[in-house]
C-alpha cells in the first residue's frame, strides 16, 4: 500500500517540478493529487506519463492523506498548512514560514537526517532555502572531518529563484535590449536584470543584510552546527536556472585540498568536477535538471593557517527545492511512516 500525496501550488515552477520529482524517482504513491488557487482550478499539470488536473486547495480536506508538499508563499501555508497537519497530514514546507521554528525540523536529508524524528510536534517539517541548501550539503562532510569555523560564500543566484515573474522579466528584457521601442523597466526585480548583476535579494534588514543573507547564516546554523559563524553576500545574475556559490571556509584542523576532494566525492549528493584546465568545472548550465550538488575548484586559501576556497553548483528548482522536499518524503516514509 503506497502513500496518498498532495501538492500545494501544482501550477507554480516548485510544485511543477515537485510532481516531475515524484515520477522520476517513483515515489510509492497510491494517489497524487495537483492543488492550487482557485483562479488555477483545472489546469492541468504533469505527473510522468499522466496529467493531473488542478483542484481547489480552499475547499479540499487532507483527511486521509498522508504527506502534503506545500510550495506557496507563506500567507497561503499559514492558513492551509495547520489544517493539513491538523488531520493527520504531515506537511513538507517550501516557504520560509516554519524553518526558524524550534518545534519544527529543518531538514535536508544528506545532512541532518535524524532530525526527522522530530516531525510530530506540528506534523509540519520545513525545506531551507535555496541557496543554504546546496551550500550545507557540501559543508557537511568537510565540517565531519575537520570542524569549520567560519564560511564566507557569495552567491550568484538564478531569477528562476524569484518565480516564473523573474524568469519572464530576464526573457522580456533579454529580448527587448535588441528592439529600442520595447522598453521593459523591472518589475520583479529592483534594477534591470537583463546583462546585469543585482546584490540584492529579498529585503534590507537593520545591519545592511539582506533576508537573503541572514537565512543562510541562520538556517546554516540550525542545520549542521549552531556554532558555524557565516557571512554572505547574495547577489541575483542573468541565468535563467542554476545557483552558484563561491564558498570560503576556515577550519579548526588543516584539510588538505586533496582529502578535501576525496571526501566529497565519497560524500552523498555531490559531484565533483575539479580538473585544472579550460572547462574543467560546472556552470549553471549543465547542473539544470540534474540531482546532484556539483563542486568545483576546490583549492587551499592561502591568507589563512587552515582555509579552503571551492565553487559550487546545483538546480536551484531540484535541491534548492522541490528534490530536497521529495527527498524529506522519502526520508519520513523509510523512517516514520513506512508505507509502500
Amino acid at each position: 500500500m503506497g502513500y496518498r500525496v498532495a501538492v500545494v501550488g501544482a501550477t507554480g515552477n516548485v510544485g511543477r517540478e515537485m510532481l516531475n520529482i515524484l515520477a522520476e524517482r517513483q515515489f510509492p504513491a497510491d494517489e497524487v493529487v495537483a492543488l492550487a488557487s482557485r483562479k488555477s482550478i483545472g489546469t492541468q499539470v504533469s505527473y510522468g506519463d499522466k496529467t493531473l488536473k488542478t483542484r481547489d486547495l480552499e475547499t479540499f480536506d487532507f483527511t486521509g492523506f498522508d504527506m502534503a508538499l506545500f510550495a506557496i508563499g507563506s500567507d497561503a501555508t499559514k492558513i492551509y498548512a495547520p489544517k493539513a497537519a491538523k488531520v493527520g497530514c504531515v506537511v513538507i514546507d517550501n516557504s520560509s514560514l516554519y524553518r526558524y521554528d524550534p518545534a519544527v525540523p529543518l531538514i535536508v536529508p544528506e545532512v541532518n537526517p535524524d532530525a526527522i524524528e522530530g516531525y510530530s510536534k506540528k506534523n509540519i517539517i520545513a525545506n531551507p532555502n535555496c541557496s543554504t541548501a546546496q551550500m550545507v550539503v557540501a559543508l557537511k562532510p568537510l565540517h565531519d572531518r575537520a570542524t569549520i569555523k567560519r564560511v564566507v560564500v557569495s552567491t550568484y543566484q538564478s531569477v528562476s529563484g524569484a518565480g516564473k515573474g523573474g524568469t519572464d522579466e530576464l526573457w522580456d528584457q533579454t529580448k527587448s535590449i535588441y528592439n529600442p521601442t520595447d522598453d521593459k523597466p523591472p518589475k520583479t526585480f529592483t534594477k534591470q536584470i537583463a546583462f546585469n548583476v543585482i546584490p540584492h535579494i529579498d529585503v534590507f534588514m537593520d545591519d545592511g543584510s539582506t533576508k537573503e543573507e541572514w537565512k543562510m547564516v541562520a538556517e546554516t546554523k540550525k542545520i549542521i552546527d549552531k556554532s558555524i559563524k557565516v557571512t554572505a553576500t547574495c547577489v541575483r545574475v542573468p541565468v535563467f536556472v542554476g545557483h552558484s556559490e563561491s564558498i570560503n571556509i576556515e577550519t579548526e584542523e588543516f584539510l588538505d585540498e586533496d582529502e578535501a576532494r576525496d571526501i566529497l566525492r565519497e560524500s552523498p549528493g555531490i559531484m565533483v568536477i575539479d580538473k585544472r584546465e579550460d572547462g574543467g568545472y560546472v556552470t549553471p548550465i549543465e547542473c539544470v535538471g540534474e540531482f546532484a550538488t556539483f563542486v568545483s575548484r576546490i583549492r587551499q586559501d592561502s591568507t589563512i593557517d587552515n582555509g579552503l576556497n571551492f565553487w559550487c553548483v546545483s538546480d536551484n528548482l531540484r535541491k534548492g527545492a522541490a528534490l530536497n522536499a521529495v527527498q524529506i518524503a522519502e526520508l519520513l516514509g523509510n523512517r516514520v511512516l513506512k508505507k509502500g
